[in-house]
């Protein structure tokens, strides 16, 4: 087992909880059902949270479960500090904490700062006329003489990033869907009640936040048009032809969030991760971490939307993130990408892959996320278009793998109705594929994924090395990806043969973990190994 010795000293170097941490996502609507609806919500996870405590994480992430109409799935968010009745009520939430605290979880929510619900009592009274309080909450301009909107800015979801609006005589910004209007963040009111929506929930004893989409938060106010993008590879939204320069981005997000910063350590031991994505998103993690003064750490999706994983790609991000560049966290999957064993390997070939890659999550230098059902290697599931729920899978149908294959139903039991997730018809199909990976078929198992990803954890927890260590060493070859994750006068070395084909590797101490074939010398097909060397 490991070394007490090692935990301790991981406790008392003064490291805040969340520097090396192990968070679970959770997609409240499909994690597990408690009233029969076909819908998850607060109330099945506190169910399943003793589950999630087993694992061996350090905190959960909850997706938006706040009040919503749902057009994007409660990222179009109508009530700020209330509870959506599909998930439940505020006494359901404040429940879930207490257990999760309990148990030694600590509790990650969503925060939404971009853009509401236009449903959102803040945006009714914004449009309701050019000269009320908050007129200039969201961000509003006239048309150009012809009628068309003020400028080429497109949407993520494709189309026109402007809507036309009748009682207001103008046109709205909106970088997501025409139901998510942008919030004028640049307005320091619309930051006073946003920092106020952060105290309600610190209040209520959440210790931090994931803020979604926080590069969208503010625009240029010259509404400048962006220019045209280099041609570069398959482009299926009229949003991949612009060079992202001033709908998005704008150099005074940093202060926002140095008062968000402000609010967050005044409460004392809170998070914040900053998710930011596009073309310069590594410029921005970067600037949004910078210092002691703004979050705490940020992700992008350098993994999430990766074709492929390659000893280049993980030796580029660690290169980028040097040990004076703030703190990065990784994920390999979420609510927004398809299932990584389907984007990175062949069918033959998972069962071996879904081992290498947890424990190439688990030695990563940064905080780590877990999305529900990774641990038990869920490959994505295809949902029928009949069946799809996502607006960009249905707008985009079929060119690209839906959000919706890795939102399906996380799988609870092989042989119960919709595979334990609700005893209605799930609001998505459970996947025929995940029936023989469901957890309790796992937790019958000895050497089963589950528990090797329990391991995984359990030796990151237990070795500060991996935790919160140096990354050194860092060497990329056709296959073979090796560095070193030092702390404490403790090396550890790690091996990844992230390929199909044997390699060369020698061993040169103890092993503590591994996966795959190992042979004297060589690392089978997508085998890996952690050593302890020194």
């Amino acid at each position: 087992m490991l070394a007490e010795a090692d935990k301790t000293a991981s406790t008392q170097s003064g490291t805040p909880w969340w520097k090396g941490a192990a968070i679970y996502q959770i997609y409240p609507r499909s994690f597990a059902d408690s009233n029969g609806d076909g819908v998850g919500d607060l109330r099945g996870i506190t169910k399943h949270l003793d589950y999630v405590a087993s694992l061996g994480v350090d905190a959960i992430w909850l997706s938006p479960f706040f009040t919503s109409p749902m057009h994007d799935f409660g990222y179009d968010v109508a009530d700020y500090c209330g509870v959506d009745p599909v998930f439940g009520t505020l006494a359901d939430f404040d429940a879930l904490a207490a257990s999760a605290h309990e148990l030694g979880l600590k509790v990650i929510i969503d925060q939404v700062y971009s853009h509401s619900s236009n449903q959102n009592k803040w945006f009714q009274q914004s449009r309701s006329s050019a000269d009320n309080d908050k007129a200039d909450w969201y961000v509003w301009a006239d048309s150009k003489p012809d009628g068309s909107p003020p400028n080429n800015w497109q949407s993520v979801f494709g189309g026109p990033a402007w809507q036309w609006d009748a009682r207001r005589g103008q046109y709205y910004l909106h970088n997501f869907l025409p139901e998510q209007p942008d919030l004028n963040v640049h307005n320091p009111a619309v930051q006073d009640a946003l920092l106020d929506v952060a105290r309600f929930w610190l209040d209520r004893g959440v210790d931090g936040f994931r803020i979604d989409a926080i590069n969208f938060a503010m625009h240029d106010p010259e509404l400048r048009d962006n220019p045209p993008a280099v041609p570069n590879g398959k482009r299926t939204r009229s949003f991949d032809f612009q060079q992202h320069l001033y709908n998005q981005s704008h150099p005074n997000i940093v202060k926002f969030l140095e008062r968000l910063r402000e609010v967050t350590d005044s409460y004392g031991g809170r998070f914040t991760l900053a998710e930011v994505g596009g073309d310069h998103a590594l410029c921005e993690m970067q600037a949004f971490t910078a210092g002691t003064k703004r979050v705490n750490s940020a992700y992008g999706f350098d993994f999430l939307y990766a074709e492929e994983l390659t000893p280049d790609l993980v030796a580029r991000v660690a290169r980028e993130w040097p040990e004076e560049a703030g703190w990065p966290t990784w994920a390999f999957e979420n609510h927004d990408a398809p299932r990584a064993l389907s984007r990175w390997v062949g069918e033959a070939d998972r069962e071996t892959f879904a081992r290498t890659k947890m424990l190439l999550l688990a030695a990563l230098r940064g905080s780590i996320i877990i999305y529900q059902g990774e641990e038990l290697g869920l490959p994505q599931v295809d949902v029928p278009f009949d069946r799809l729920q996502d607006p960009e899978a249905i707008a985009n149908w079929p060119l690209t793998l839906s959000r919706d294959g890795a939102r399906t139903p996380m799988p609870w039991s092989a042989l119960s109705p919709n595979l334990g997730f609700s005893l209605a018809e799930p609001w998505l199909p459970v996947g025929d594929n995940h029936r023989d990976l469901a957890v309790d078929r796992q937790q019958a198992i000895a050497d089963s994924m589950l528990h090797f990803t329990k391991a995984c954890l359990e030796l990151r927890k237990g070795f500060p090395s991996l935790r919160h260590g140096l990354m050194e060493n860092v060497e990329a070859g056709d296959g073979l990806l090796t560095f070193d994750r030092t702390a404490d006068g403790k090396r550890l070395r790690c091996a990844f043969n992230l390929s199909q084909e044997p390699v060369v590797f020698r061993s040169e101490g103890k092993m503590l973990i591994h996966a795959g074939e190992i042979d004297a010398g060589t690392l089978g097909p997508y085998a890996a190994l952690i050593e302890e060397i020194g």
